[in-house]
């Protein structure tokens, strides 16, 4: 079957196409040192037979915390070789491992950095916080602290790196048009009417530390909601531009944080919400009803219903736009919808939630070509990534 071809990313040669996108761990220290449970998961997946697995975001700066606090860090020396560890368990297991390197900009909150930055003063709608803008020379700073992450990364064991320029972190933010007001050298583009040049810098940066040959990959977003919408016509340009970068395959997903349930769809579990969510937990039992008979009708309106192979529409406008190989991810429960993809010109296919319901999900699609994830969409482990517990299934046993 054209899943399980062998394949190479750049020089890194995997065992077949099927790939665990970028997922968050909740199992590392305040300060992102992994514990126990981050090993473990690496172990567990790596044994499962994906051909390349890519880490959940890391921070590679202290300003550029997510808000949870079990986020993993990259941001100094010391800190990155304690992942060596991981990256030898998963060769051992014969898999590739890729970490996501990461700035969450705007998309914070105060109680994790000592400031919440941005492209702009715009303020997420959801992360609620208003941004200070970053100087010219602290992006330049940003610039370099993610080249530094990306060495240290190589020296670390891992495989190559993944630049998260989607979700409305910041790399996507001097992307967007709707957020990048900008004045300097850094703000909008004249010929691709986009923020392209921080991200170009950063590419370019982690090429000269790390060397040509060392695997770079991007995750973007083909569109996005509200007023941060992407129209096909801007997606295009920015592929066009990618064009002219030496990145090794380019990961297209959807969205923002700002509409969070739109990048990862499904069931919508409102008591959960509000039982864990720091935006919305800790109020009254009268708080809730009302929320729930008026506010939640209105952001049900907002999410996209789940439906298989979700984001391949963009992926397919950016294969017809490139040579560079292309990952989908979004919707892929079985063999069948991953190989329709991949006989449509798509290289990978990435999976996230299937990975956390059964890490051996690729040893059972190879074992039985009719296999369907036990995933049901339910999004408890979505939601549970704001409780401070490791990232996990909460309807099914994993293996």
């Amino acid at each position: 079957m054209i899943a399980f071809e062998e394949s190479y990313i750049g020089n890194c040669k995997l065992a077949n196409r099927i790939v665990r996108s970028a997922t968050y761990e909740g199992a590392c220290s305040a300060d992102g040192i992994p514990g126990d449970d981050y090993y473990k998961m690496y172990s567990e997946l790596s044994a499962g037979g994906p051909g390349l697995i890519i880490t959940g975001f890391v921070h590679i700066a202290p300003d550029g915390k997510a808000m949870q606090k079990s986020q993993a860090g990259f941001d100094t020396y010391t800190k990155a070789m304690l992942y060596k560890k991981i990256t030898d368990e998963v060769h051992c297991n014969g898999s590739k491992i890729f970490i996501q390197l990461a700035h969450t900009g705007r998309q914070t909150i105060n109680e994790r950095v000592q400031k919440v930055r941005g492209v702009s003063t715009k303020a997420s709608p959801y992360f609620k916080s208003k941004p200070e803008p970053l100087s010219t020379f602290e992006v330049k700073e940003i610039i370099q602290q993610f080249a530094q992450s990306a060495k240290w990364a190589k020296d670390a064991g891992f495989d190559g790196v993944q630049v998260h320029a989607a979700h409305g972190y910041l790399v996507h933010q001097f992307l967007l048009p709707a957020l990048n007001n900008r004045k300097d050298i850094f703000g909008i583009d004249k010929t691709t009417g986009l923020g392209t040049l921080f991200l170009q810098q950063l590419i370019e940066n982690i090429k000269n530390v790390c060397g040509n040959d060392y695997p770079v990959i991007l995750k973007i977003s083909g569109s996005a909601d509200g007023k941060l919408s992407f129209s096909e016509q801007e997606f295009v340009r920015l592929i066009l531009f990618l064009n002219n970068l030496k990145i090794d395959a380019i990961e297209v997903s959807y969205g923002t944080m700002d509409v969070a349930l739109n990048i990862i769809r499904g069931d919508i579990p409102l008591d959960l919400i509000l039982k864990v969510n720091p935006f919305y937990k800790g109020h009254s039992s009268i708080y809730n009803t009302f929320w729930k008979a008026l506010a939640a009708p209105v952001i049900k309106r907002q999410i996209k219903p789940y439906s298989s192979k979700y984001n391949l529409k963009y992926a397919l406008i950016a294969r017809q736009h490139t040579e560079i190989p292309i990952i989908s991810v979004g919707g892929y429960r079985n063999i069948k919808d991953i190989n329709f993809a991949l006989n449509n010109g798509i290289e990978y296919i990435s999976l996230c939630r299937p990975f956390i319901c059964e890490p051996d999900i690729v040893k059972k699609f190879r074992e039985k070509s009719d296999y369907n994830s036990k995933c049901i969409n339910c999004n408890f482990c979505t939601i549970m990534c704001d409780s401070g517990k490791p990232t996990k299934c909460y309807k099914f046993k994993t293996n």
